[in-house]
């Protein structure tokens, strides 16, 4: 079974990876000063709150603007690099900033405008659980990062080592000497694909827990920033938005717990994963916007049929007030969602990462909301369409296509890179990865893809379909066939204005073109090879890797 969000429950898949007054905290029992260091209690130094956690860990948060201060574990300072705290955005104003502490649990309170922001300590846990919520866009707050002094681990993903000496692009993409490029975005995972990031020793483990993300924005395979180093520290990052190839308008409300998790250098505790943490003590605490388990539902699905087992498959859930997903079983297509809020939600059924299915579920409270079979139609899998030919198949990336997996965690200048140009032959064995997964305006436009076609064929106009799976700059592809035949300009989809395609994501919304191509275009002679040029058009864009570009996941020609 799958927890929230699409990860089985205790998975680990990565290392690095009632509202409340005002200002208030509404616990019950009366506030207490920690009686000594060495016990669970607060204390209050002048300028910070600190929390004793009666384990290994104390940490402090700023009375005036409610950021991290400090974060000693075991003795020793973790917190801080450039000067810098640990924060909401980059650092909150002058804000409201209370605790208060009821049996095993302490609270601190920020209060910013309409922004309300809270950590809370359990004794004996090594552990900061966070919630962020933000109401409205009065607020610039889009993400938490938690800053770590320079030298206290290695830096165990180099590509988003952040002190490569030349900038190359917007001042935030850097190449070494030896052709390597290194950013912060270049994470290489989608959300769906982490529990948690951070570093370890193999003695000391610093770790970031995400929460479920039902109140950011993007779907699963959503990529952004998680952390990275440079030579003044490292930061570790839960994004609860990030505007950067955003697919979705922002949501609104309360985000967490993530966690702030210190260990003996092992994983953190499955326990803290998003599928799987509970936290009933936190049902008191007044946190606003908070919903405990006993407000929220479940959504369950006896299967899917109509698909093609080559690939995972995952369910979506979404409106604009939340988001969740969930894996489908291998063998049947069982998924179940759990932790939903209430509401009615638009499900997308997605082979890999392209929509193959839609439809709409309500979530009741306390309750299950049990689907039967999902039936996906063929003709919604364009897979399914006969072809004449195919160069790669149909999931909604561009998985398969020369320097695709690079292009999660590299610059497309990179020396790994192998040659954005070379054309294509059909029947050579290697279309798919020979063809580049992106194409750029003023990079390799006009790649041409060769091949036959039988007398019966050459005698029937036929329909041309690319698929693409996020644009920048508005590039979308124009076709000319055998140099006599030119197919209009087509208007380019809805598509994220930002960059993408440098750093290091290719989920945009994936469109599929079509070319109405008349049977005089086709060359008679069957022996002879007919040539498709792909062109990259857009007034938009600047030059080199970004001139207008578009990311493909399959071309075909129909039969």
């Amino acid at each position: 079974m799958s927890g929230i969000n699409g990860r089985p429950l205790g998975r680990r898949t990565f290392v690095l990876g009632s509202a409340a007054a005002a200002g208030t905290a509404a616990l019950a029992g009366p506030l207490a000063e920690s009686a000594s260091a060495a016990s669970f209690g607060w204390s209050d130094d002048g300028s910070n709150y600190v929390v004793d956690t009666g384990a290994s860990l104390v940490f402090k948060v700023s009375k005036t603007n409610g950021d991290l201060t400090s974060l000693v574990y075991k003795g020793t300072e973790y917190q801080g690099y450039g000067g810098k705290n640990s924060h909401v955005e980059s650092g909150l104003g002058t804000s409201t900033v209370t605790i208060a502490q009821s049996g095993t649990t302490i609270l601190v309170s920020v209060t910013y405008g309409t922004l309300k922001h809270y950590y809370a300590a359990r004794s004996g846990e090594n552990n900061v659980y966070l919630w962020t919520n933000k109401a409205d866009s009065s607020v610039t707050a889009t993400r938490y990062i938690v800053r770590v002094k320079a030298g206290l681990f290695l830096n165990d993903e180099p590509d988003s080592y952040t002190y490569a000496p030349t900038v190359i692009e917007s001042a935030d993409v850097f190449e070494k000497s030896d052709g390597q490029t290194r950013a912060k975005h270049y994470s290489k995972l989608r959300v769906m694909d982490y529990d948690y990031i951070g570093w370890t020793t193999g003695s000391v483990g610093l770790w970031i827990v995400r929460s479920n993300h039902e109140k950011a924005s993007g779907g699963p395979f959503y990529r952004s920033l998680l952390r990275h180093q440079s030579a003044d520290g490292g930061g570790l990052y839960e994004i609860l938005y990030y505007g950067e190839n955003q697919t979705e308008s922002e949501r609104y409300g309360l985000q967490g717990p993530y966690v702030i998790a210190l260990t003996d250098g092992g994983a953190p505790s499955s326990s803290l994963y998003a599928g799987t943490l509970t936290t009933s003590w936190a049902d008191s605490l007044g946190i606003s916007g908070y919903v405990s388990a006993s407000g929220r539902g479940r959504v369950a699905g006896v299967g899917i049929s109509g698909r093609d087992t080559a690939y995972a498959y995952t369910v979506g859930l979404a409106n604009s007030a939340a988001q969740y997903w969930g894996s489908a079983r291998s063998s049947d297509g069982y998924f179940s969602i759990a932790g939903v809020l209430p509401g009615t939600y638009t499900l997308t059924v997605f082979k890999g990462e392209l929509a193959v299915y839609t439809g709409s579920v309500t979530v009741t409270a306390g309750a299950t909301t049990t689907l039967n079979t999902i039936a996906i139609a063929s003709s919604n899998d364009p897979s399914n369409a006969s072809a004449i030919w195919r160069i790669n198949n149909w999931d909604g990336t561009p998985s398969g296509f020369k320097n695709a997996d690079l292009m999660t965690y590299a610059h497309p200048s990179d020396v790994r890179a192998a040659s954005w140009t070379g054309n294509v032959v059909i029947g050579s064995g290697t279309e798919t990865s020979a063809f580049p997964c992106y194409l750029w305006k003023d990079v390799n436009s006009g790649i041409i893809v060769y091949f036959k076609l039988t007398a019966a064929q050459a005698a029937a106009a036929h329909t041309l379909r690319i698929g693409v799976t996020t644009a920048y700059a508005n590039g979308r592809p124009q076709v000319v066939v055998n140099d006599t035949w030119t197919s209009a300009v087509p208007s380019p989809p809805t598509q994220p204005s930002t960059r993408s395609l440098t750093v290091g994501s290719y989920r945009g919304n994936n469109n599929t073109f079509t070319y109405s191509v008349p049977a005089s275009a086709w060359l008679t002679d069957t022996s002879a090879y007919n040539t498709l040029k792909i062109y990259v058009a857009s007034g938009s864009g600047t030059t080199s890797f970004l001139s207008a570009g578009t990311s493909i996941d399959a071309i075909d020609l129909l039969a």
